[in-house]
């Protein structure tokens, strides 16, 4: 039975693991699981999983919690908590469900330990993408992917030589504004950004869907998970969310994944690896879909795209800034500070801000993270 440490269990990735392992009880169980302060939600898990421990990075909450709780289950709170049970605690897998930063150091932590990697956490890879694959080599441990595309790109590569494949090729949604005009964009509200046509996810990864950073991201995230240069990957609109992505070979032929849009996919792959498990999720049915459409993506619409890009040529420190910049603005977009159309406009002043360090330490990282945000925190669009 492999013992599952959780990072981020009441976001919509950790709900969609714990279903997961909930349909495994012989396979699984829950060792560890993580909180930023939803502990109502936490409280429902802990009385079903039975973790030994949990982490509540909120002080107060974590304080609630102990008060409330009957039983053996160990509370510990703060930030600090995460890279403690990353680097102690006794689990198999690290799913990395956490949104953002914050999931880099625990990873690391159990990367250093040669632990499987589950990652859905994509900024772990696109803010110290060269500095994690060499720790991971060195500590022989496993990054299987959590992301559909990245799992189905992981997954079309099963059996394959590297060289012989050409081109990594990553479907994107569109969001929902994919029929819309830039010029609208000023005026979108935070309800309509986070109105996504084929996936419910969490409001930091739907808005990113929205101004198609998310896709960004997954470009930087693949070029260091597969070892290919930013040239060799693409990206393809395809609105329906049936073909996850692809991989196209040197002699021109193409191997897709395709199934259902759900997450529950994906994440039992990556703990399952290389075997694959039975379950009763939807089958797709291809008499039933109508058509399958695809598009080349429009990056001066698109401007985060076209972004992600650009830093990932340019390498460095650049992913970071890029991260945290856009991190920053996205929740300042779903506090209604400011414009859905400032947030590619704070991250570009952000990028020309910040001196672009080549081969940065992890030290280096952090602090980028930390002026970054702090300028964008106080940037006017």
């Amino acid at each position: 039975m492999k013992k599952i440490l959780l990072l981020g269990s009441t976001g919509s990735i950790g709900v969609n693991s714990l279903n997961v392992i909930r349909n495994f009880p012989e396979e699984f169980s829950v060792s560890v699981l993580t909180v930023n302060k939803n502990i109502e939600l936490l409280q429902k898990q802990i009385e079903e999983f039975h973790p030994q421990t949990v982490v509540v990075v909120d002080e107060n909450k974590a304080g609630e919690l102990r008060s409330n709780l009957k039983g053996n289950c160990n509370v510990l709170s703060g930030k600090d908590a995460l890279c403690k049970i990353a680097s102690q605690l006794d689990y198999d897998i690290l799913l990395g469900a956490v949104v953002g930063f914050s999931g880099l150091a625990p990873t690391i932590e159990a990367i250093k330990r040669g632990k499987r990697i589950a990652l859905a956490n994509k900024e772990t890879l696109v803010v110290a993408g060269e500095l994690v694959t060499r720790l991971a080599q060195e500590y022989n441990a496993e990054i299987i992917p959590v992301d559909s595309e990245h799992s189905a790109i992981f997954q079309c590569l099963v059996g394959e030589k590297k060289d012989q494949v050409e081109k990594l090729i990553i479907t994107a949604s569109g969001g929902p504004f994919l029929n819309t005009d830039k010029e609208k964009f000023s005026s979108v509200t935070v309800k309509e950004a986070l109105n996504h046509p084929n996936w419910n996810m969490g409001n930091k990864i739907t808005i990113d869907s929205a101004t198609m950073m998310n896709k960004g991201l997954e470009v930087i995230e693949a070029r260091w998970m597969f070892g290919f240069k930013a040239e060799n990957v693409d990206v393809l609109i395809h609105p329906q969310s049936i073909i996850h992505s692809m991989i196209q070979f040197v002699d021109g032929s193409i191997k897709a994944q395709l199934g259902y849009p759900d997450m529950r996919l994906p994440i039992q792959f990556a703990l399952t690896y290389p075997k694959r498990f039975k379950n009763d999720m939807e089958r797709t049915d291809f008499p039933k879909l109508n058509q399958l459409t695809f598009y080349k993506p429009d990056y001066e619409k698109y401007t985060c795209l076209g972004l992600a890009f650009q830093v990932l040529a340019d390498g460095g420190t650049a992913p970071c800034i890029l991260n945290a910049a856009n991190e920053v603005a996205v929740n300042r977009f779903l506090k209604e500070e400011m414009k859905f159309s400032d947030i590619p406009i704070l991250v570009e002043k952000a990028l020309n801000k910040f001196e672009n360090h080549s081969t940065p330490d992890i030290e280096t990282i952090f602090e980028c993270d930390r002026l970054t945000r702090d300028y964008v925190l106080n940037l006017e669009a």
